[in-house]
């Protein structure tokens, strides 16, 4: 096995948690990258997008397998972005009860040896309970999920707004398929176990 450097291009902590599962050495860089949407641009090509972008705007100084990985939120064929403040969360959620919405994430794993990047993405459902302005405003309140995609936190106590999720691994809901990584890494020689 090649001595890669491993390297989360992320500082998200939700992120860093995830990686952290596989007790394996990494370090996180600041990506560099435009993180606008293109005009039209569909979910999936969105999120793979962003997340080569992101693996490849990193500069380490030796062989590394840098990790990418970027998420939205799709509510009616729309893609939803972060809430950022207290009041679109509540309309986010209010717009969501009831519905099944969908987090399509995409990961890339670009190595800096070879200058190949692996990329793909992986999707899961979430089936929100019907939910009361109250219940949504409290819950709101209560775990202040501005800045994650869908205004929830399924780690949290967002698990209460759901009656059903459905997908092949619930870590790619938090923002980093980790079934896939590992598969990925896996190619490029870097064996998790």
């Amino acid at each position: 096995m090649k001595n890669y450097q491993l390297v989360l291009a992320s500082t998200s902590p939700f992120r860093k948690q995830l990686l952290e599962k596989l007790s394996v050495p990494f370090i996180c860089i600041s990506p560099d990258f435009d993180e606008t949407p293109l005009p039209n641009e569909r979910p999936k090509d969105l999120v793979q997008r962003l997340a080569i972008g992101k693996a490849t705007s990193c500069r380490t100084g030796q062989d590394s397998l840098i990790i990418g990985s970027d998420q939205v939120c799709v509510i009616d064929g729309k893609i939803v972005g972060k809430p950022l403040d207290r009041n679109n969360a509540i309309a986010q959620l209010l717009a969501q009860s009831g519905k099944v919405i969908t987090f399509y994430t995409g990961l890339a794993v670009h190595n800096t040896a070879t200058n190949h990047t692996q990329v793909g993405f992986d999707t899961f459902e979430v089936h929100f309970r019907v939910l009361s302005r109250d219940q949504i405003e409290r819950y709101v309140d209560r775990e202040e999920p501005f800045y994650c995609a869908g205004s929830f936190k399924s780690e949290g106590m967002g698990i209460c707004l759901f009656n059903k999720l459905v997908g092949k691994d619930p870590n790619t809901l938090v923002g980093l398929p980790l079934i896939d990584l590992i598969d990925m890494l896996q190619t490029q020689g870097f064996d998790v176990l």
